[in-house]
């Protein structure tokens, strides 16, 4: 058998409610429900329909929206990382620092900016591969690995931070600013920065091997193991893919602040996997779309959105909100692969 085919494998069991209109009513159910959600919202509170107040939440979507592209991919491959949020904020933290200690070397604020996004990167890429080695090479379950580094990012950001918060210098703060505060044609850069990193998301998922493979894994590890797939390789691949997509997200906010603190990203794994589990993706693995999840995401939104201009309930209740949405489509999720 070819290592770059998955010809060969048995049929698949046809799922319960795999049928064609089931399908499509599935696929279109996120989607249906922020229409609608949008429709209360401007009955509820006319404000909520103004361009400002839509930018405003597509903005704020962004940082979720892009570490929920991500864990899709994760997620579908049968895996779940529980310290996106830690892991935010330890990056932020270095991010920080870094940028601070390098400015008066470089010469302008800009180079120290531009190394700070290098750094970054390259954390997340490198949280992320450690990640993926432990889970494959470690042979640990991961949600035993991410919910370690949970605690273990945390704890070193508030190290790093003395209790406190790690603060941006103020002219590295002023040339960052913009990389948040910034608008092109109209929208916030962190608007096109999520889209650009869903439509590259939506691309690697439906349009190359390894997307396939992700899927094949998700679906059934053991058989695309038969079927000569680097099944390691593509879930470390997965892993490094979500840290690079938590450096991305966090180089969008430390310049809305300008500052970390212990903190920061707090709860941002929950709105993650909400995001994609809302958006249609199995939760057991194997099937998913990037779509669906950046419609969850903004779904989530809207809905805080809502309740902080309405008043409906308690805005310190939104976590209990998104809480109470994953368990509701774990439960009608039951069984499906």
């Amino acid at each position: 058998m070819e290592p770059s085919s998955l010809q060969g494998l048995p049929a698949a069991e046809p799922r319960r409610g795999a049928t064609p209109l089931g399908r499509r009513l599935r696929d279109l159910g996120p989607l249906a429900g922020l229409v609608l959600l949008c429709i209360a919202g401007t009955l509820l509170n006319p404000d909520f329909a103004t361009w400002d107040n839509g930018m405003n939440v597509l903005t704020r979507t962004a940082f979720i929206g892009i570490i929920a592209v991500g864990m899709c991919f994760v997620i579908i491959s049968g895996g779940i990382d529980l310290s996106v949020g830690s892991m935010a904020a330890l990056i932020a933290g270095s991010v920080i620092l870094v940028m601070n200690w390098v400015a008066p070397y470089v010469g302008s604020p800009a180079s120290a900016v531009l190394v700070g996004m290098g750094v970054a990167l390259a954390l997340g890429a490198a949280f992320g591969l450690a990640h993926g080695l432990l889970i494959t090479k470690g042979c640990i379950e991961p949600f035993i690995v991410t919910l370690g580094t949970l605690g273990v990012y945390r704890a070193y950001l508030t190290y790093f931070a003395n209790g406190g918060a790690i603060t941006l210098d103020g002219a590295l703060a002023d040339t960052y600013g913009p990389v948040y505060y910034a608008s092109w044609l109209g929208m916030p850069v962190p608007i096109w920065v999520f889209a650009a990193v869903a439509l590259a998301g939506a691309l690697l998922l439906n349009r190359t091997r390894y997307g396939r493979y992700v899927q094949a894994i998700g679906s059934n590890e053991q058989v695309a193991r038969y079927a000569a797939v680097a099944v390691d390789r593509t879930k470390i691949l997965t892993y490094v893919l979500l840290g690079v997509c938590v450096g991305i997200a966090t180089l969008l906010y430390v310049p809305r602040l300008g500052s970390a603190s212990p903190s920061t990203g707090l709860l941002w794994e929950l709105e993650a996997i909400a995001a994609v589990i809302v958006g249609g993706t199995a939760l057991k693995g194997g099937e998913g779309r990037i779509l669906g999840t950046v419609v969850g995401a903004v779904l989530l939104s809207v809905i805080g959105n809502i309740l902080n201009l309405t008043s409906i309930i308690s805005v310190y209740l939104n976590a209990a909100v998104q809480g109470f949405v994953i368990i509701v489509v774990a439960f009608l999720q039951r069984g499906r692969r």
